[in-house]
C-alpha cells in the first residue's frame, strides 16, 4: 500500500503542476505567479543569502532581548510552549473542528474506498499524502524567519514538521473520538471517551498547580504571570503530565545540534504514539469513513457546507427593505453551519477568565495577558476577518443565475450581501475590544483613564466603518473583476493564487486608506479645533464624524457598483474547481 500511495502522490503532484503551468497563459495567473514568486524570493530566499555570522548574531540578540523582557523565559521556554500546546489540545474538545486528514477527495472515495483496502491502510495513505504539504509549509515558515543559520533552519524545519504532524494526527484522533461519543455501541463510546478523560485530568492537574502558585505568591504583572506559569510547568506533577507536550515543542526550540539530537527521539515517540492511537480506533474510523461515503453520495457536485434543519427564530416579514431578506438569508446560513453552542462556549470562556482575574486579586498579572491578546484579536478581526469571512457576493456569485431572477435593485443586492458578514465581524471585534478595554487598566497602567476610555470607545466606533468599507471593496472587486475572485467557499492553491491574493490584499488596503482619508481629515480638524478645551474625549466625536463619512461613502459606492452587477455575465464568474 505504501508503494501505491507514493505512486498516487507522485502522479497527483505531476498533474497538478502541469495544470498550474497551463493556466499561466492567462494574464491574471501570470501576474499572480510573478507577484507570488517575488514575495517568496524577498521573504524567503533573499534571507538565505545572509551570512551565518550575521544570522547567529541576530538570533542571539533576539534571545537576549526576549530574556531581558521576560527573565527566565529562555530556560523555561519549552515548558511554557508545552503548556500552550495543552491549552490548544483541551480547546479542541470544547471547540470542535474537522481534521483535514479525514477529508478524502471525491477521487479517493470513488477509487480507494471500493478497493480491497482496510480502513487503516486508507488512513495511512492520508498520512503519507499529508507529509509533503506539511513539510513544505514547515520549510516556508522556517525560511521566512530571519536571522538563522543553515543548521538552525534545518533544525527548525525538522522541529516544525514533527510538531505540525503531531497536531495533524492529534486532531484526527479528536475528530474520530468526538464522532465515537455518539456511537450506538458502548465499547465505541468508552474508547472515544478515554482520551477526553485523559486531557481533562491533565488540565485539572496543571490548573490546580497554577491555583496553588497564585495562592502562594501574588501575580500582579505580566512578567510575574509568565514566571508563575513557568514555575508550575517545571515542577512536580504538572511537569510529569506535561512531558508529551513539552517533548513535542522541544525540537523546534533547540539552540544547538546536540540539543536537537536529544529532543527529536522524544518527539518522535509522541508522534508514533498518536499514530498508533488513531490506528487503534478502527471502529470509529469505519464510522467516519461511512459518513464520508454518505456525504459524497448525497452531493454529486462539489462538496458544500453541511446544513442542518433547525427551528427558525426569525420569521421574515412579507414587506420591508430588500436588504433585510439578504440579512435574514445570511443569518440562517450562518447558524445552520455554525453550532450556537460553540459560540456560547466562547462567550462563557471569556466571561470565566475575566471573572477569575477580577475576583482573585493575586491573579491580576494575568489581566495584562488577556488584555493584550484580546486587543490583538480585535485588531485582527477588524483588518483581516473581512478577507476570510466570505458570506457575501464572493460566495453567492456561484448562484448568479438565481440572484438575477430576483426583482431587487442591484444596489440593494450589493448592500444586502454586505450587511450580514460585516455585522458578524463587527460583533466579534466589539466583543474582543470590550474585553481589552475592560483590562486596559492593567495593560496601560501609566495611561490616564480618560485616554484609555476615549481611545477604546473611538476604536469601537471606527470598527464598523473599517469593516463595512472593506466588504464594499471586496464586493466591488468581485463585480468589476470576477475572474480574480473565485466564487464559493473554495480557494485556489499555488504560487499564482497566492500572488493574486497578495495583489488583492494590497489593493484593498490602498483603497481602504482612500476610503478613510476624508473622514480622517474631518476628524483631525475637529481634534485640532477642540482638543485644548475638551481634551482626549474629542476622539469620540472625531471618530463618530469619520464613521459617518465612511458610511456615506459606502452607500454611494454600493449605488455606483450596482450597474456592474446588472452587466455581469454568468459565464464571466469563475466557478469552484
Amino acid at each position: 500500500m505504501i508503494r501505491a500511495s507514493v505512486y498516487i502522490i507522485t502522479c497527483t503532484a505531476r498533474n497538478r503542476m502541469r495544470q498550474r503551468l497551463r493556466r499561466l497563459r492567462e494574464p491574471r495567473y501570470l501576474l499572480g505567479a510573478v507577484a507570488g514568486s517575488a514575495y517568496l524570493y524577498f521573504a524567503v530566499f533573499a534571507r538565505m543569502r545572509m551570512s551565518s555570522d550575521v544570522a547567529e548574531n541576530g538570533a542571539v540578540r533576539r534571545r537576549r532581548a526576549l530574556g531581558a523582557l521576560l527573565p527566565g523565559l529562555n530556560a523555561s521556554g519549552p515548558a511554557l510552549f508545552g503548556l500552550l500546546l495543552l491549552v490548544v489540545a483541551a480547546a479542541s474538545w470544547v471547540f470542535p473542528a474537522r481534521s483535514s486528514l479525514l477529508e478524502f477527495s471525491r477521487a479517493e472515495t470513488q477509487f480507494l474506498f471500493p478497493a480491497p483496502l482496510t480502513r487503516r491502510q486508507l488512513l495511512m495513505h492520508r498520512l503519507l499524502r499529508s507529509q509533503i504539504a506539511v513539510l513544505f509549509g514547515a520549510v516556508i515558515m522556517v525560511f521566512a524567519y530571519p536571522g538563522t543559520s543553515g543548521g538552525g533552519r534545518f533544525r527548525a524545519a525538522a522541529g516544525m514538521w514533527i510538531l505540525l504532524m503531531i497536531g495533524h494526527v492529534y486532531f484526527t484522533g479528536v475528530t474520530l473520538a468526538r464522532a465515537g461519543l455518539r456511537s450506538a455501541h458502548p465499547a465505541g463510546r468508552r474508547i472515544a471517551r478515554a482520551p477526553a478523560v485523559v486531557i481533562a485530568a491533565v488540565t485539572a492537574i496543571v490548573g490546580l498547580g497554577v491555583a496553588r502558585e497564585i495562592a502562594a505568591r501574588p501575580v500582579t504583572t505580566f512578567r510575574e504571570a509568565v514566571a508563575a506559569l513557568a514555575t508550575v510547568s517545571t515542577q512536580g506533577a504538572p511537569q510529569v503530565v506535561l512531558w508529551p507536550f513539552v517533548a513535542a515543542v522541544r525540537p523546534i526550540l533547540s539552540d544547538t545540534l546536540e540539543e536537537f539530537a536529544r529532543a527529536m527521539p522524544a518527539a518522535t515517540v509522541v508522534y508514533v504514539a498518536l499514530v498508533l492511537w488513531v490506528l487503534r480506533t478502527d471502529r470509529l474510523f469505519d464510522s467516519a469513513a461511512e459518513d464520508i461515503l454518505d456525504r459524497h453520495a448525497r452531493e454529486p457536485a462539489k462538496p458544500a457546507a453541511r446544513y442542518r434543519a433547525l427551528p427558525v427564530g426569525w420569521v421574515l416579514a412579507l414587506t420591508g427593505r430588500p436588504e433585510t431578506a439578504f440579512v435574514w438569508k445570511g443569518a440562517l446560513q450562518t447558524f445552520r453551519v455554525i453550532d450556537r453552542r460553540v459560540l456560547l462556549r466562547v462567550v462563557l470562556v471569556l466571561f470565566w477568565l475575566s471573572a477569575v482575574v477580577v475576583l482573585v486579586p493575586r491573579a491580576r498579572g494575568f489581566a495584562q495577558m488577556i488584555g493584550v491578546l484580546t486587543a490583538i484579536g480585535s485588531g485582527f478581526a477588524t483588518l483581516m476577518a473581512p478577507q476570510l469571512l466570505r458570506l457575501d457576493l464572493r460566495q453567492d456569485l456561484q448562484h448568479l443565475e438565481l440572484l438575477k431572477t430576483w426583482p431587487v435593485r442591484a444596489a440593494s443586492v450589493v448592500r444586502g450581501e454586505i450587511i450580514w458578514p460585516a455585522l458578524v465581524v463587527t460583533g466579534i471585534a466589539w466583543l474582543l475590544g470590550a474585553v481589552a478595554l475592560f483590562f486596559s487598566a492593567a495593560v496601560f497602567s501609566s495611561t490616564e483613564v480618560g485616554w484609555r476610555l476615549s481611545l477604546g470607545i473611538a476604536a469601537m466606533i471606527l470598527t464598523p466603518a473599517l469593516v463595512f468599507a472593506q466588504y464594499t471593496i471586496h464586493n466591488a472587486t468581485a463585480l468589476l473583476f470576477p475572474a480574480w475572485v473565485p466564487a464559493g467557499s473554495g480557494r485556489p492553491r499555488g504560487v499564482d493564487a497566492m500572488g493574486q491574493r497578495l495583489i488583492l490584499l494590497g489593493a484593498t488596503w490602498l483603497l481602504l486608506v482612500l476610503f478613510l482619508a476624508p473622514g480622517a481629515i474631518a476628524g483631525g480638524l475637529l481634534w485640532v479645533a477642540f482638543y485644548r478645551s475638551v481634551g482626549p474625549w474629542i476622539l469620540v466625536p472625531a471618530a463618530l464624524v469619520c464613521a459617518v463619512i465612511v458610511a456615506v461613502e459606502v452607500l454611494m459606492a454600493t449605488e455606483a457598483i450596482g450597474p456592474a452587477y446588472e452587466r455581469l455575465d454568468i459565464t464571466s464568474v469563475e466557478r469552484p474547481e
